[in-house]
């Protein structure tokens, strides 16, 4: 069988060292046994991409240069004893280059035993509408993992210490290498005897059971901003489970939820309502009666006022959260239709229509005029 060009396609014999490795590099994460598992096709590709790697050595790429693929056969060829990965450091080195280290362990040692911060827990609390809006103190509670007090979160009997492991060193970790054809594999792994810790509690504290922390249930009062919405979250810091190792606890975060108001929605700051008004009120304007949050107002709208009509009352609405200031309130009217009419109501609302037909209704009214829209007035609001 023919055997490849080393240099591929292009036969760039000028190609850099760089070059060289960059191509080697794509083509050896695409065919690479670990995965493509079980492919023979793709172990035969992987076989083939090795071989171009002796161009790595300056020497070996000028042999190549000259000879060919001559300079690698028999027994004194340049390339006896060539493993596939000369010059790139080994299979390992070639990999952390691929996949960003990791694949064959931690080869460098590193411990484990640092300090690890706990976990953070998350706790929902209902409010009712005017809680968040105007601020609220609470009382929760909630499970969490705290430090055992009886070891101090040592996990050792009291008056006894934890000892470092023997068959790790203190480090978490053991390491095992081997060697193949391949190039050289290091392995690292959480020690099996003091599972990682670097250290082993002989005598194990009675409270914890060894492991220096225990689960309590914890109560604390918190106070809710006010102007706080739906889905806003309060971050308490250090209320959260314990670290180990001296790592520093979690935090506890309280993630809001609201219930909606009977006649208020909200948008941001500002809060909406709508409100019926009649028929005659819109038409000769009135001094109605609205809701707030705190309390209720009058307010005066004009003759002529359309459905849908909305109305900004500044200041009105929600407290802006951590901040001075109100948002607004708008209140949408709606002209409601009677639809049963008594015979009063009707006789004055044919007269009415009889004198916007004949231009006088558009008109100031005066005298019989004047008394007959104060009587539709009384006859729609009485």
């Amino acid at each position: 069988m023919a055997k490849q060009d080393y240099y591929g396609a292009r036969r760039q014999q000028d190609a850099s060292e760089a070059d060289i490795k960059k191509a080697y590099w794509q083509k050896a994460k695409a065919y690479h046994p670990d995965i493509n598992p079980g492919d023979e096709v793709a172990e035969h590709k992987f076989e083939e991409v090795n071989e171009p790697t002796r161009l790595s050595d300056a020497e070996k790429r000028r042999m190549y240069d000259r000879y060919g693929h001559a300079a690698f056969e028999g027994p004194n060829g340049a390339g006896a004893g060539h493993s596939g990965f000369g010059g790139f450091g080994g299979f390992e080195d070639v990999f952390d280059s691929i996949f960003g280290g990791g694949i064959f362990g931690n080869r460098s040692g590193r411990q484990r035993t640092g300090p690890v911060p706990g976990r953070d827990l998350r706790y929902d609390l209902t409010l009712e509408f005017e809680e968040a809006a105007f601020g609220v103190r609470r009382e929760i509670e909630f499970q969490r993992v705290e430090h055992c007090e009886a070891c101090h979160g040592s996990g050792a009997k009291e008056g006894t210490e934890p000892v470092r492991c023997a068959h790790c060193n203190g480090t978490g970790q053991v390491q095992s290498t081997q060697n193949t054809v391949f190039g050289r594999f290091v392995n690292v792994t959480e020690c099996p005897v003091c599972g990682g810790e670097g250290k082993i509690i002989k005598d194990k504290c009675s409270g914890c059971g060894g492991t220096g922390r225990v689960r309590k249930k914890r109560a604390i009062s918190i106070s809710v901003p006010a102007g706080i919405d739906d889905g806003q979250v309060l971050s308490l810091a250090g209320e959260g489970e314990a670290g180990t190792r001296g790592g520093p606890p979690g935090d506890l975060r309280v993630v809001i939820h609201v219930k909606p108001h009977k006649l208020f929605k909200r948008q941001d700051y500002d809060l909406f309502y709508e409100l019926p008004i009649s028929y005659a009120q819109a038409a000769l304007g009135a001094e109605i009666e609205l809701a707030t949050l705190e309390e209720k107002i009058r307010y005066k709208i004009p003759e002529g006022t359309q459905t849908a009509t909305t109305f900004r009352i500044k200041g009105k609405g929600i407290k802006r959260l951590n901040q001075s200031g109100h948002g607004d309130l708008y209140v949408q009217v709606h002209v409601q239709v009677p639809t049963k009419l008594n015979d009063e109501q009707r006789q004055a609302l044919e007269r009415f229509e009889e004198l916007m037909r004949s231009g006088k209704g558009e008109k100031k009214q005066k005298g019989k005029d004047k008394k007959l829209f104060d009587k539709v007035k009384d006859a729609f609001n009485g």
